[in-house]
């Protein structure tokens, strides 16, 4: 089964669309950028398109490269005491002068739409309810609807981030699965996949997990997205997108998969809107 994440994430916009039209006021994300890094210039604008049709309000910060990290902490203290705004997202990376963390941290909790606060990761890794970054929300979405019930079912994880790695075992383990969370020291790395019931490769390493490494009939969430040189075709494609799972072999084993691109990519925008719908229906009450 391939898993359709186009599908799904289309699904949650048109529910989040429909939750924004019983609001009595529009709900607003502001999306701070800082500098002109191409790839986040284009997922800002996606943003702010997924956020229009959504019938949300989209406020855009662009900043030049060389704003200082007080005036970044400035604007994120004006986004804080702004009623106008729902959810704030500071577009990673910032350039090397800027210390994210200290950024990050800045956000008020109850904006913090990609849960990346210290406040709203020691809530999710607690068990409390509170802000989970979307791309791993997205893709526990997915597992939820593929395979119902996880209960008692073995999941690694491969790769360790705090965006997505660390968050989601512990959503994992919310959901009483036997969580190990694997990286590139692992010893013997590919007999530990080959234990789980559920694989998510989140390691940024193209095509690292092999096809030979997937038990039979396991859920295989490929969370990377590696641009790589494409063979000749005739498309005259220099470059092609790719996971961290080789997705041919993978597909001839594992029960489900999602697909590089289309598969986890869209649920992130979707879960982005999602929890700034949650922002707004929570400051309404």
């Amino acid at each position: 089964m391939i898993i359709d994440g186009k599908a799904f994430a289309a699904a949650l916009r048109a529910e989040v669309a429909t939750g924004v039209a019983l609001l009595s006021r529009v709900p607003g994300l502001a999306v701070v950028l800082v500098g002109s890094d191409p790839a986040s210039a284009v997922y800002v604008r996606s943003k702010g398109k997924a956020c229009r049709e959504a019938g949300m309000a989209s406020f855009e910060h662009p900043l030049p490269a060389e704003t200082s990290q007080a005036d970044l902490v400035a604007l994120v203290h004006q986004l804080n005491a702004d009623p106008a705004v729902d959810g704030i997202l500071v577009q990673l990376p910032l350039p090397d002068h800027i210390d994210a963390n200290a950024i990050i941290a800045a956000i008020d909790p109850e904006k913090d739409v990609d849960g990346f606060t210290p406040e709203n990761a020691g809530r999710l890794a607690t068990g409390l309810e509170g802000f989970v970054p979307c791309t791993p929300l997205g893709a526990m979405m997915m597992l939820k609807a593929t395979r119902g019930d996880l209960t008692g079912l073995e999941a690694v994880v491969i790769g360790r981030s705090n965006i997505v790695g660390k968050p989601m075992a512990a959503l994992l383990l919310g959901e009483s699965c036997t969580v190990t969370i694997a990286h590139s020291r692992t010893r013997n790395l590919p007999a530990v996949v080959r234990r789980a019931d559920i694989v998510v490769a989140a390691v940024g390493r193209p095509e690292m997990v092999r096809g030979d490494w997937i038990k039979p009939g396991a859920t295989v969430i490929d969370v990377g997205i590696n641009r790589v040189d494409a063979a000749a075709s005739d498309t005259g494609a220099k470059t092609k997108l790719v996971g961290d799972v080789a997705f041919a072999e993978a597909e001839a084993v594992a029960g489900a998969i999602t697909p590089v691109p289309g598969g986890v990519g869209p649920m992130t925008i979707a879960c982005l809107l999602k929890n700034t719908l949650t922002s707004a229906q929570r400051r309404e009450r």
